[in-house]
């Protein structure tokens, strides 16, 4: 290939990765003002105090598990006791 063409193609090549990256930039820039506009924002991370309150309900969850659990064993002892008894 000609000296020339090489040149035109690498310049071509250079010329359309700038045009989409530009292209990107501006759409980014009119999708915020967009989002802006309608009033979408976007979700914001939880808080430490909202993460604290999530995990105090995993750990609410699990302990009344437990309790039914141990009820349920509790009753189960019980009635063996008074099967004894009789």
């Amino acid at each position: 290939m000609n000296k020339h063409f090489k040149d035109a193609q690498y310049y071509l090549k250079r010329a359309g990765e700038h045009t989409k990256e530009g292209a990107k930039e501006e759409f980014e820039a009119l999708q915020q003002k967009f989002d802006d506009l309608r009033g979408k924002e976007a979700e914001p991370e939880p808080s430490r105090v909202e993460k604290f309150q999530k995990d105090l309900k995993s750990y609410e969850k699990k302990a009344e598990g437990k309790v039914k659990e141990n009820v349920r064993e509790a009753r189960k002892k019980l009635e063996g006791y008074r099967k004894q008894e009789a």
